[in-house]
Parts: structure tokens; sequence; C-alpha cells
């Protein structure tokens, strides 16, 4: 990390309330976890008088065996943003190029600035079609699937031949992978290039976002930089045996991405009546809200009990709210705040 950036450095704003009282819909995380986690966090709550150990064996082959690749390509991270942090720590030097989707998450660009590094912007819808002329310029390129905030997932084939020219290029591939669990499409992990590193978070799908506990998937020489890289004991023993546990509830799984699938395509419905919404194959929807006043279409919905995310924070939005998909109950409750009618009524 650049000393000289880190002090001209700025937080970037997030969803997620404080205000209790309010039904968080600024947080993109599951509302329901999987049966029999308290019993296994309080189970780990004992063991977590000594050091866990460094190698997380069970975290790894669990982490593995939900991505599709071999546990010692799994290196553990406290969330998926810390998986981001690490790949760039070992890439980057100041100075550096790095190719940012546009809107996107607003911390690539902070964690690559930090770095003393340079982000070039490019449209999300853009940054997979670049060839080798545009890529070799650039030490390291950011895939966001689900693209966040958005929802557009990418094709997989199309992240596997832009993989293979960012190879010929001589660029690194970071593909963000946080919200991929919530779609059955595979995982870029199963590319097993050494130019590619994942970023997977699992406390989105799961619904334990305060748990901190993600990895990256990395390959050859990139595999080994991370392993050393990474903080010694980098999953607290609460957090590893949550994890491995959380990903091995396949109908949890399942029944979470059809849930999401299916409110999804409700919620949609209901909040075109009102404002543009952008298709989305993750659990949020992108609203344009036109000539309204997005400030005031916050309140409105906060003075009905409901916290939306404000996402004109995103480049190029200036007339956006984001909300997230949750369970019929709430999302109703979402609807009702925003003034939108729903098909029952």
């Amino acid at each position: 990390m650049d000393p000289d950036s880190v002090r001209t450095g700025q937080r970037v704003p997030h969803g997620g309330e404080t205000d209790r009282d309010l039904l968080d819909f600024s947080a993109n995380t599951n509302p329901s976890v999987p049966d029999g986690v308290a019993d296994v966090y309080e189970a780990a709550l004992e063991d977590a008088r000594r050091y866990p150990d460094d190698d997380y064996p069970d975290f790894r082959a669990a982490a593995a065996a939900f991505v599709g690749c071999d546990p010692d390509r799994v290196i553990p991270t406290p969330g998926g943003l810390a998986a981001i942090r690490l790949a760039m720590e070992t890439i980057l030097e100041p100075g550096d190029e790095v190719l940012v989707p546009y809107p996107s998450f607003g911390e690539y660009a902070r964690e690559i600035e930090l770095q003393g590094a340079l982000a070039r912007f490019v449209r999300d819808d853009d940054l997979l079609e670049l060839g080798v002329d545009v890529l070799e310029p650039c030490s390291l390129a950011v895939v966001c699937t689900p693209n966040n905030p958005t929802g557009d997932a990418a094709d997989p084939d199309e992240i596997a031949a832009f993989a293979a020219r960012c190879s010929e290029a001589g660029t690194t591939l970071l593909v963000d992978e946080a919200f991929l669990g919530f779609t059955e499409l595979p995982s870029a992990a199963g590319l097993d290039r050494e130019s590619v590193i994942v970023a997977r978070s699992l406390t989105k799908l799961f619904g334990l976002p305060g748990l901190r506990a993600g990895f990256a998937v990395a390959s050859g020489r990139r595999r080994d930089a991370l392993e050393t890289a990474r903080r010694a004991w980098s999953l607290g023993t609460p957090a590893a045996r949550v994890g491995a546990y959380c990903l091995r509830r396949d109908d949890f799984v399942r029944e979470t991405r059809e849930r999401v699938a299916r409110e999804r395509d409700r919620l949609r419905a209901a909040l075109e009546r009102r404002f543009d919404v952008a298709p989305s194959d993750a659990p949020y929807l992108l609203c344009d809200v036109g000539d309204r006043d997005v400030e005031a279409v916050i309140e409105s919905a906060r003075a009905n009990g409901v916290a939306i995310r404000d996402a004109t924070t995103f480049r190029t939005l200036d007339s956006h709210v984001r909300v997230a998909v949750k369970d019929r109950e709430a999302n109703d409750r979402l609807l009702a705040a925003l003034g939108v009618r729903t098909g029952d009524d």
C-alpha cells in the first residue's frame, strides 16, 4: 500500500442501515440464514480460546467444492473485499493502470488508489469486449458479476474469452463474484488460469455480513503470492466453522436461488409501474426514479419504515436508487413504503 495515497484517500459510501427500527433494503443480504448456524457458532466459541489452524483445511475443502476447484487454490480471507485488497496488494505498484467497470462497486477504485495505481474506467457493458491492445498497458482488469448495482451477470463464455485475452496481454483478471452464488452460473474459478483471480463473499448469500468470511481462488504464482501475503489466522474460528458449514448447505442455496428469482420478478413487475427498473440476475434491483428527487424518494421510504440505497453515489447514476430482494412479506412492505401497488391489490 502506498503511504502517500493512503494520506489522501477517502472512505466509500455503502448500503447498510444502523437504525434497527427500519427495514433495511439498502444492503443486499439474504434475510434468511441456514438452520443450525447458531449452534455451529456457539460450539466454535470455546475453540476460539486457541489460535485457529492457519491452514484452514475444512474451510478450504468446503469453498473448493462450492466453486469447483482444488482446495489448495483457495485463499481464506475475512470477506470478499479482503480478497480484493489482497489481490491488488500483490499485483499493483504505484503508477500501474487498472481497468475498472462503471457503474460498479466503489471499493475497486478506492483500493486501486490506495496502492498508488490509476483506475481507467470502462462502461460495464463494454469491458468484456476490450482487445489485447487496450489490455496490454494495464496490470489488472476487474470484472464484477453480477455487477453491482446494475445486477446483470456476465456470460461465462465471454469471461473465458476475455480471460484468454488478458493472459495474452500479460494482464491479471480479477473477477468479483460476491453475488454469483445467487445464480446457477459457474464460477470463473473453473478457468484455472494463472492470470485469473476470483474473489468470493460468503456473507451475502448466507445472510451473515457481520461474520466477515470469504476467499480468493488463484493458480500458480498468483496463488503462491496470495497465500504468502495473506495475514496469519486470516479467519477467526467462528467465521471459518460457520463458513464451512454454510457452504455445504445445498438445500438452503437452492431454496434461496428459487425465492430470489421468484420475488425479483414479482418485485420488478410492481416497481415498473412507477420507475424504470433494470433487468437483474442479482438479489437487488436498480431503479431510475426519473425526474423525481432521489433524496425525496429515499426520505419518503424512511418515513414509512424502509431504508433504500441512494445509487447516485455510483459513477454516472444521477437519478437512481437500489433496492434489495427479500422475502415476500418484506418486499410487500417495500412496495407499500414506495407507494407502489402489487398485482394482488
